[in-house]
């Protein structure tokens, strides 16, 4: 117990001490998954929207293929993008292989699916009329689909926390597409397996911490945004 409070205290230490080395991989995790979910974010959100409002045929099998890649391990997508960054892969002319690039694209292949799935739900839950409304009073789709966003922007908002926070906690695809390469491609989740592994549980850590505050201010933040708009209404 007593070693496990040194450890803990230590690992305080190494975060408000503004350690060089653990708040670039800090940095490292948070750049390549905000972009990530910068770069899936629009056309998830536009899939969902046509998923619930257009007649698509076959929207039954693109819900089913979003749910099933929802579901699909991290890992198992980091495989596929290793064979395909590969020398001998179709994409290895790319050079992405080991890369903070290839990251982002494993990332946004694991991300795409929940923005996907979620603003679907939020939009198929919301009030048709509003967007017909909409759609009626202005005569333009994107200011309509901007209306309907407005409505729905608290399930939304949860759709991209939700994202982010399966993006920069994944581990799986990031040590295969990213090597965990230091100062290079080396995330948080990739250094706390690092360091775990090797016995040093300092830095693991004080990473656990960066990740459990990240997930409680944002949490923490929507709640915000959703009770200051109880009260206004």
């Amino acid at each position: 117990m007593s070693s496990l409070l040194e450890t803990t205290r230590q690992a305080l230490g190494l975060l408000l001490g503004g350690d060089p080395d653990l708040w670039q991989i800090v940095g490292i995790s948070f750049t390549v998954s905000g972009l990530a979910l910068a770069i899936c974010w629009l056309p998830a959100l536009l899939l969902g929207f046509a998923l619930a409002y257009l007649p698509l045929p076959a929207r039954w099998l693109w819900l089913t293929l979003l749910h099933t890649l929802q579901s699909i391990p991290t890992v198992v997508i980091g495989l596929l993008l290793y064979m395909l960054l590969s020398r001998s892969g179709p994409l290895g002319d790319w050079q992405w292989l080991f890369t903070q690039q290839g990251m982002i694209a494993g990332q946004v292949l694991i991300g795409f699916p929940v923005v996907a799935a979620m603003s679907h739900a939020t939009f198929q839950h919301s009030d048709r009329r509003a967007f017909e409304t909409a759609l009626t009073l202005s005569g333009s789709r994107l200011r309509a689909l901007r209306q309907v966003c407005h409505e729905c922007r608290f399930g939304l908002l949860a759709a991209g926390v939700t994202a982010f926070s399966r993006i920069v906690t994944e581990v799986g695809c990031a040590t295969l597409v990213g090597g965990n390469i230091l100062y290079f491609t080396r995330n948080i989740t990739t250094a706390i397996a690092l360091e775990t592994q090797k016995g040093a549980f300092t830095q693991g850590i004080a990473l656990g911490m960066v990740l459990l505050a990240l997930a409680l201010l944002l949490n923490l933040l929507l709640a915000l945004l959703q009770g200051r708009a109880f009260l206004r209404s």
